[in-house]
Formats: C-alpha cells, structure tokens, sequence
C-alpha cells in the first residue's frame, strides 16, 4: 500500500518541480530581456536609431493584432518618444511586480504545504488554456459593450449629421452665388458694356456706312449677351424641369450623353422644385462622370417615386472602381443630395458594373 502511494505521489511531485521551474525561469527570463534590452537599446531620448526601428515594427504588428481582436482598425496614434520610453521601462516592471506579487507567494505557500496536488495543477492549466482561447471573444465583447455604452445616442448623431449637412449647405450656396456673380461680370456685363461702346460711337457718327458697321456689332454684342443670360438661368435652373419635370429633364439629358443611356420612368407625380433641381443636376453630374472616367459602353437610368420618397438608380457597365472622396465630383454630388436629407449608395466593384443610388425623401404632387 505504501509503494502505491509513493507511486501515486510521484506524479504530483513532478507537476509541482514543473510549476516552480517555470515560474522561475519566467522571472530570470523577465529580468535578463530588461537588462539586455536597456543595454542594446537605451531608454527614453538616449533609445538608438535599431530600437527606434523595432519599437515601430512591434507597433505595427500590434496595431494589426488589435484590429483582429476588437473587430475593427485602431486609430493609428503617434506618441513621442519619451513615452515611448518610459513604457518600455514600466511595461517589464509591472511584469516583475506580477510575478513577485502572485508567482512567488504562490510557490512559497506550495513549498509550505508540502507542494501543489496533481488535480489542482490540472484544473489550473485547464483554466489557463480556456482563459487564452477565450481571451480575444471577451475583448471583443467588452470593446462592443464600451462602444454602445459610450457611443453618442441617435438622436445626437442626427443632430450633428443634420449641423453638418447645413454648414455645407451654407458653403454650397455661397460657392453658388459667387460663380453666378462671376460669370455675370465676366459674360453678360462684358456683353453690355461693348453694346453700350457700340451704341455710342453709332451716336456720334455721320458716316452712313460706319454707322450699319456699329450697330452691326452692337445687335452682335446684345445676342451674345442673351445667350450668356439663358446659360446663366440654364445653370440655375433648367427650363427643361418647368416644361416637361424631372422625368422630361433626365431624358433630355440621357439624349444628349456621349455614352448610350436608357431611360425607365415610374414616377407618381412631381417633387417640389429644389429636390427637382438637385436630382437632375446630380443625374447629369453622373453622367459627366461616366462618360469621362468609366469606359462604359451603356447606362441605364431607373427613376422611382412613392408616397415618401424619390430615387434615382444610374448604373453602367464601364470599369468600376468608383470612389467617394473628398473633392470629387461624386462628394459633390452626396453634398447636394444631403441638403434635403438624401444620400448617395456607391456599388462600384474593380471590373465593374457599377450602381449610384439617389434617395431623397419628399412628397410628390
């Protein structure tokens, strides 16, 4: 009987020699990666150029793990290299801390009882293994929990959305007002003072001949002024939308695409004029777009309208790979669209098709 308990012993004798090896060659492995790391690369501002370098290949590296624990890419932060510094000295510290602190008192109190059972190492390393498996599911859970308890609420977000949408707004038609300035001085004004020149050398002239050659020009100059004043309204606010809608006003545009466009209607009634406006130029902007970038060889225009709610679906068959980004023509267009609370869906895969999707809500007459 004495033999099998000497047997049975044995085995928790080894577990226990095991846990006590590892735990000191954990702590003389801590402290001999702190000694060797403080002597290779220096601390704080005397860190060398090769630490510089490791410390932003360890940074990558964990910035790419904490995007694959928490779900989502970390803000990528830039911290001074003091900070730098002191982590790295502070990071090994704690770890000293911990294992003087839990590790040790544990091996001692082990040593003082006699050792460590065999069932109670297994279950220790059971919940080890479970805690590191499970460790990345628990942050995740916890970095969603923090974003719904922290996150600004519905309500808050709409408000600044909707602040946001009116200060480019604002922008927007202050940029309006002073292209339509600028083109009437630089047209329509130009127009009217060589007429006005025109008219009043015709007035002091005796020369029957000299005179048709004067109100030649100034007949000249006043057409030419008529024309720049219609272009001017046309920019506007086309006369197509007054004659014949948006319906009428996407069709006449289609025709006159580069590119082949089919048109397909089903469309209630009318929007108000300003949601009209909007949509048909960000339709023609559209079709700007894909008649210079796309390489399509068609597109097909659906426009839609229910109680509530207009859309327009614009798709192509050109090379994809369509992008929102600030300063083009395609956040031009979502800017436009935001003012009456609509918005811009971008389905453009490399390849292609691609598929713009316009909503607006608004009642239809």
């Amino acid at each position: 009987m004495s033999a099998l308990r000497t047997g049975l012993a044995a085995p928790e004798k080894l577990f226990t020699l095991a846990l006590k090896g590892v735990a000191l060659l954990v702590l003389l492995i801590s402290v001999g990666l702190f000694a060797a790391a403080k002597r290779l690369f220096g601390t704080g501002d005397t860190a060398r150029p090769g630490a510089l370098v490791l410390i932003q290949d360890i940074a990558r590296n964990q910035h790419a793990w904490s995007a694959r624990m928490l779900g989502k890419q970390a803000e990528d932060v830039h911290r001074p290299l003091p900070w730098a510094g002191a982590f790295g000295v502070l990071a090994p510290l704690c770890l000293l801390v911990v294992l003087t602190v839990v590790v040790m008192p544990v091996l001692f109190a082990a040593a003082s009882d006699g050792g460590v059972t065999l069932t109670e190492t297994v279950v220790l390393v059971v919940l080890l293994a479970f805690g590191w498996l499970l460790a990345h599911r628990f942050v995740r859970l916890l970095a969603l929990l923090t974003d719904w308890l922290l996150s600004p609420s519905q309500l808050a977000r709409r408000v600044a959305e909707l602040a946001e949408s009116r200060a480019e707004t604002v922008d927007a038609r202050a940029s309006e007002l002073r292209r339509i300035e600028r083109d009437l001085h630089d047209g329509v004004q130009a127009r009217l003072v060589a007429l006005r020149m025109s008219l009043g050398m015709a007035q002091d002239c005796s020369d029957p001949a000299q005179l048709q050659e004067f109100l030649a020009e100034a007949y000249e100059s006043a057409g030419q002024a008529l024309d720049d004043l219609r272009t001017l309204v046309r920019g506007i606010h086309p006369p197509v939308l007054a004659e014949r809608g948006l319906a009428g006003g996407i069709e006449a545009a289609a025709l006159s695409c580069p590119v082949p466009v089919r048109v397909y209607v089903e469309l209630a009634g009318r929007p108000e004029a300003p949601v009209e406006s909007a949509l048909y130029f960000a339709t023609t902007e559209l079709l700007v777009n894909i008649a210079k970038h796309s390489g399509a060889n068609g597109a097909v225009i659906r426009l839609t309208g229910g109680a509530d709610r207009i859309r327009v679906v614009v798709t192509d068959d050109g090379r994809g790979g369509a992008e929102l980004t600030a300063g083009a023509g395609l956040h031009g267009i979502e800017r436009r669209l935001a003012a009456f609370d609509g918005k811009l869906t971008i389905s453009s895969p490399k390849g292609g098709p691609s598929e713009f999707t316009m909503e607006v809500p608004c009642a239809l007459s």
